[in-house]
């Protein structure tokens, strides 16, 4: 089993997420699943189609979150290490070419959150900072051409 990086806060989202699926979300699917069986034929009948539908995906993401929730490793900020970039670090970032300063904390994709200044390690900018270090230099491939960062800081 591998191990999942959360922080503390993307954990207690996770649980919250499950708790939902299992205690409001299912019943009100079974209970869909219910009413559109009660409509009659199955084999011409959408809403029981949409409803088994949704009763796959929920299913697949109570499953999914289970197992993130029993393999999580809980990483807790303030005992990192400040001398490279990991999950869990926040950095502050200068744009070399414009001179703007942008400090993002790196995280898992459950937690990803641009307009709270978090970022997912899986992404293209998460990537290009992990293991980095202070005062490194980074370019990142947009689809308007390169951006060029120095990591000033991890904080």
């Amino acid at each position: 089993m591998q191990r999942v990086p959360v922080t503390k806060e993307g954990y207690e989202a996770l649980r919250k997420e499950l708790e939902k699926l299992k205690r409001v979300e299912r019943p009100e699917n079974i209970k869909a699943i219910e009413e559109a069986r009660a409509h009659g034929d199955l084999s011409e009948n959408a809403e029981f189609a949409a409803a088994k539908d949704r009763q796959g995906f929920i299913e697949g993401r109570i499953s999914e979150l289970q197992y993130k929730i029993a393999n999580a490793d809980i990483i807790i900020p303030d005992q990192l290490n400040k001398d490279k970039a990991v999950f869990g670090s926040t950095v502050l970032l200068e744009n070399i070419e414009t001179g703007e300063n942008v400090e993002y904390q790196l995280v898992g994709p459950d937690e990803s959150d641009i307009e709270k200044g978090r970022i997912s390690i899986s992404s293209p900018l998460g990537q290009a900072i992990l293991g980095r270090k202070p005062g490194d230099e980074l370019t990142l491939q947009v689809p308007g051409g390169k951006r060029e960062y120095e990591l000033v800081e991890i904080l």
